[in-house]
């Protein structure tokens, strides 16, 4: 309520102080047309008064002439439509388009803006500013105000179209063979599939120790109906502890023919993928029957849920991870502006640039925003807004008319009497 009542008192005593300016102005025009009456008018008229009465009627002029001056600004003086009078009422258009001109010329300039911000320093103070913890914890919760918003304005059935159209469909247009071979044959190439081959090794021997009746059952199975089975049970025993030792062999020795086998194959493997057009074929049809599964989809349809709610939760709770992580982030980045010379000058560079492309291409539409509001202001209701801002002070225009007219008065008549 008291910010919609507080222009209102301020207004009322801009407008006293006006009238108050005016009635002092008025005083001096009155104060000299007496001076001048009473000369007129003194016994005798003794010399003196022809100075006085000069200076006193240089003043009335000067007060009428600065008066006609200031009140032609604002409105036609005595009501007459005198021509070149009432300017501001008249001229309002003209004089926002020179208001534009001049704001875009000599404020919204290239030069002006770049030397404005180098003196400002705006990475410099920024950095001190947001390194202040409380600073940072302000910007970070108002970042976390602007995601909520964000979230909640967006539809989730348009964030799962633009999900789709931009990352399912690109993942599907993008041939899977060429960059799965390249990671693996890096990956082969450093040596780092030796930790997934020791797990596999190792789980096939402890599956194959402790799987001993599996094994014989197996054996057992695939052997001959005639076949005795005391016999069957010594060679189950048999291939039982071949299998064993082999899979020993592979797990304890990283030079098993079976694991540099392994890495021949792998190797070979990634080379297809990358120049083997078979290979290439197999790896898209395996990438459509992952993409096309139901599992799959289901994680597809429910991802911008999921990123949804851990968005919203994680801006929520001022003590979530992510919005500790933007806090610290921000006091770090603010310390860097701060101390790091290199990072506050590219800084200072990207402000720089980014303000003068704004100037060069919008300064147009920035100084029409002023012209345009200029337009759409009434006329007289501007007179009488831009004569109580600046009308005070220009009552000091009639004061010192009256008093330079006197002074400028009594200097002629007292040249013309010394001359005569």
């Amino acid at each position: 309520m008291s910010e919609v009542s507080a222009p209102i008192p301020r207004e009322a005593e801009k407008r006293r102080a006006l009238r108050r300016m005016k009635l002092v102005a008025l005083s001096f025009l009155l104060g000299a047309a007496a001076v001048f009456l009473v000369m007129s008018l003194w016994p005798g008229e003794p010399g003196w008064t022809g100075y006085v009465k000069a200076a006193a009627e240089a003043g009335m002029v000067g007060a009428l002439a600065d008066w006609f001056a200031v009140t032609a600004l604002f409105r036609h003086p005595l009501g007459i439509p005198i021509p070149h009078t009432a300017i501001i009422p008249t001229r309002k258009d003209a004089l926002g388009d020179s208001l534009g001109e001049f704001v875009g010329a000599n404020f919204l300039s290239e030069q002006v803006v770049r030397e404005r911000l180098r003196r400002v320093g705006v990475a410099s103070r920024l950095g001190g500013w947001v390194a202040e913890p409380a600073n940072a914890e302000r910007v970070t919760a108002e970042l976390a105000t602007v995601v909520r918003g964000v979230v909640a304005v967006l539809r989730d059935e348009d964030v799962q179209a633009v999900m789709e159209q931009a990352l399912v469909k690109r993942v599907v247009s993008v041939p899977w063979g060429p960059p799965l071979g390249k990671l693996m044959a890096g990956v082969v190439e450093d040596g780092t599939h030796h930790k997934l081959v020791d797990l596999m090794c190792d789980r096939a021997y402890e599956w194959v120790k402790d799987n001993h009746s599996t094994v014989l059952r197996v054996v057992s199975n695939r052997a001959p109906t005639w076949s005795p089975k005391f016999v069957d049970s010594m060679v189950a025993d048999k291939v039982y502890g071949e299998v064993l030792s082999f899979a020993w062999m592979v797990k304890t020795d990283p030079n098993h023919p079976m694991r540099l086998a392994i890495d021949k194959f792998l190797v070979e493997f990634a080379s297809d993928m990358q120049t083997d057009p078979a290979t290439m074929a197999r790896a898209e049809v395996v990438k459509e029957q992952v993409l096309q599964h139901p599992e799959v989809q289901n994680v597809i349809g429910s991802a911008w849920s999921t990123a949804k709610r851990l968005l919203l939760d994680a801006a929520e709770d001022p003590s979530s991870e992510l919005r500790k992580r933007v806090r610290e982030g921000l006091i770090s980045l603010g310390h860097r502006l701060s101390d790091d010379d290199a990072l506050r000058e590219k800084v200072e560079s990207w402000v720089e640039g980014a303000a003068a492309y704004v100037v060069l291409n919008y300064r147009d539409e920035i100084t029409t925003l002023i012209t345009d509001t200029v337009q759409r202001w009434d006329a007289e209701e501007t007179s009488r807004k831009i004569e109580l801002q600046v009308g005070r002070d220009l009552q000091f225009i009639r004061i010192n008319g009256t008093v330079v007219g006197s002074l400028a008065g009594l200097l002629i008549y007292t040249v013309a009497q010394l001359l005569l």
